[in-house]
C-alpha cells in the first residue's frame, strides 16, 4: 500500500499528499504505531534469547543434579510476557495494516490542486461538434424511436438502471467492442485476454477495491465479487510473481462485462445507458518498470484516444485535480467525449497510473537483471473504451434529422456493410 520507509523519512510530505485530497494527518499515529511494535520485536527478541540461554542453563542443571526451580519459575514468567508481546506486535501489524489499506495513493507532483472536478484541467480538444440543422436528441430518445433501445423490458426483468438492445442497436454495440479489441490487439499491442467475471477478495483487495469500494460492488452469496472492471483480473494475474524484467511491459486487453452497484448515485443519469449496474467495457491494463510507466501512461492514453478519433467522436483529454483522483491513482487522464443530445462533455474513459500501490497489496515484483533484488512492478489501468458510452457518443454524434443514426465506416465491416441505422 504505502512504504513505511518512506513514511519514516518524510512523514510531513506524506500528511500533504492526504491534505491535497482533503484528509486529516496521519503520519504521527502510524510512526508511533511503528515505533512501538519495533521495540516489542526488539523485547522479544531479546527474551527468545533469554529463554534459549535459560534452556541450556535448566539442562545443565538437570543434567548436573542442580537445582532449577528458579530457572524454570523465570522461563514460564518469560514465556508470558513473550506471549503478551506477541500478541501486541499482531495487534499492532493488524492496526497499521487496516489503516493503511483506507488511504489512497500518494498524488503525483503534476496532479494540480482543487476538491472536485471543476478544478480538472483541459489539455487538449480532438474534433469539431457536430452543427445540427436540427434539435439534437438524447440517445434513449434515438434508440427507443427505433423501437431497438428498450428499458421498460430490462426493468420488468432486472428492475432500474438496466438496457435490453435489438437489432442492428444490438450489433453496433458488438461490433464496437469487436472493433476496439481488433485495433489494441493488432495495432496497440496488447494481449487479449479473456477473464473471469467472478473473483475472490483477495483480487478486489489487491487491486484496491477493498475495502473501499465494498458497497459499489456485487457480491455473491458464496463470496465471490462480480468485476467492477477487467482491471481487476488483468492487473491480479500477476498478484505474488516475480517477473522477468526482461519481459516488461506487459499488456494486456479484455472486452468484458462489469457490474456496478452505483451506490450513492440515486438520481444521477437515471435516464439512458450511462450509469448502468451491469455494461461492457474494454479495459487496456499495464505491468511496467518505474522508469517507463510514466511514458506508459501517455502511451495507452493515446491507443483510447485513437478509438475515439477512428469513430469520429470529438473528445477533450482531462488531467484530473487532487480532489477528482481515484483512490488508487497516483495520476489520471480522462477522456470526455461530446455528446450533442446532452450538450455536454461526459466522461468516456480513465487511464490512471497506480505506480506501485496496487503492486504493493498484492506482492507483484520483478527482477530487473539475474540476481538483483526483486523491486515492485508499476501498474496502469483504462478504459479502451466503455462500450456503453461509446455507443452513445455514436448515435449522438451520427443522428440524422429522421431520427437514423450514421454509422462510422471503420464499423461498417464489422455491421454487415451498413451504412445507417433506420426504424
Amino acid at each position: 500500500m504505502h512504504d513505511i520507509r518512506a513514511l519514516r523519512a518524510d512523514p510531513a510530505a506524506f500528511d500533504a499528499d492526504l491534505a491535497r485530497r482533503g484528509l486529516e494527518p496521519v503520519a504521527q499515529k502510524l510512526l508511533s504505531w511503528d515505533e512501538e511494535r519495533r521495540q516489542a520485536q526488539t523485547a522479544l527478541q531479546e527474551k527468545q534469547a533469554r529463554r534459549k540461554a535459560l534452556a541450556r542453563e535448566i539442562g545443565t542443571l538437570k543434567r548436573t543434579g542442580g537445582d532449577s526451580a528458579a530457572l524454570e519459575a523465570e522461563g514460564t514468567t518469560l514465556r508470558e510476557s513473550m506471549e503478551e508481546l506477541e500478541r501486541r506486535v499482531t495487534d499492532l501489524e493488524g492496526q497499521t495494516a487496516t489503516l493503511l489499506a483506507t488511504l489512497p495513493n500518494r498524488l503525483d507532483p503534476t496532479v494540480p490542486d482543487g476538491p472536485d472536478e471543476s478544478a480538472n484541467v483541459v489539455l487538449h480538444v480532438w474534433g469539431t461538434q457536430p452543427d445540427f440543422a436540427f434539435t439534437a436528441r438524447q440517445h434513449f430518445e434515438l434508440g427507443e424511436a427505433l423501437g431497438q433501445m428498450d428499458f421498460a423490458t430490462a426493468g420488468k426483468l432486472s428492475g432500474a438502471r438496466f438496457v435490453v438492445l435489438r437489432g442492428a442497436l444490438a450489433r453496433l454495440a458488438r461490433a464496437l467492442g469487436q472493433f476496439m479489441l481488433d485495433l489494441h490487439v493488432d495495432h496497440h499491442g496488447y494481449t487479449e485476454t479473456q477473464v473471469p467475471v467472478l473473483v475472490n477478495d483477495a483480487a478486489m483487495y489487491g487491486t484496491d477495491k477493498l475495502p473501499k469500494f465494498a458497497d459499489q460492488s456485487f457480491r455473491t452469496e458464496d463470496g465471490r465479487w462480480l468485476i467492477p472492471t477487467a482491471e481487476v483480473p488483468l492487473t491480479a494475474s500477476v498478484s505474488g510473481d516475480i517477473l522477468d524484467g526482461k519481459t516488461l511491459p506487459l499488456r494486456m486487453t479484455a472486452l468484458s462485462q462489469c457490474f456496478r452497484s452505483e451506490a450513492g448515485s440515486a438520481g444521477r443519469d437515471v435516464r439512458g445507458m450511462l450509469r448502468q449496474h451491469q455494461f461492457e467495457k474494454v479495459e487496456m491494463v499495464s505491468v511496467t518498470t518505474p522508469e517507463d510507466s510514466d511514458a506508459e501512461h501517455e502511451r495507452m492514453t493515446r491507443c483510447a484516444e485513437t478509438v475515439l478519433e477512428k469513430l469520429g467522436i470529438p473528445y477533450r483529454r482531462v488531467l484530473l485535480c487532487a480532489g477528482d483522483t481515484g483512490f488508487g491513482a497516483a495520476k489520471t487522464f480522462d477522456l470526455e467525449a461530446w455528446l450533442p443530445g446532452q450538450g455536454a462533455w461526459r466522461e468516456i474513459s480513465s487511464c490512471s497510473n497506480t505506480r506501485d500501490f496496487q503492486a504493493r497489496r498484492m506482492n507483484a515484483r520483478f527482477r530487473p537483471q539475474q540476481g538483483e533484488a526483486p523491486v515492485f512492478v508499476h501498474t496502469l489501468n483504462g478504459s479502451g473504451l466503455a462500450v456503453g458510452r461509446t455507443l452513445i457518443a455514436v448515435m449522438e454524434n451520427g443522428q440524422n434529422e429522421d431520427g437514423s443514426i450514421t454509422v462510422p465506416e471503420v464499423l461498417r465491416p464489422y455491421m454487415g456493410g451498413l451504412e445507417r441505422i433506420s426504424a
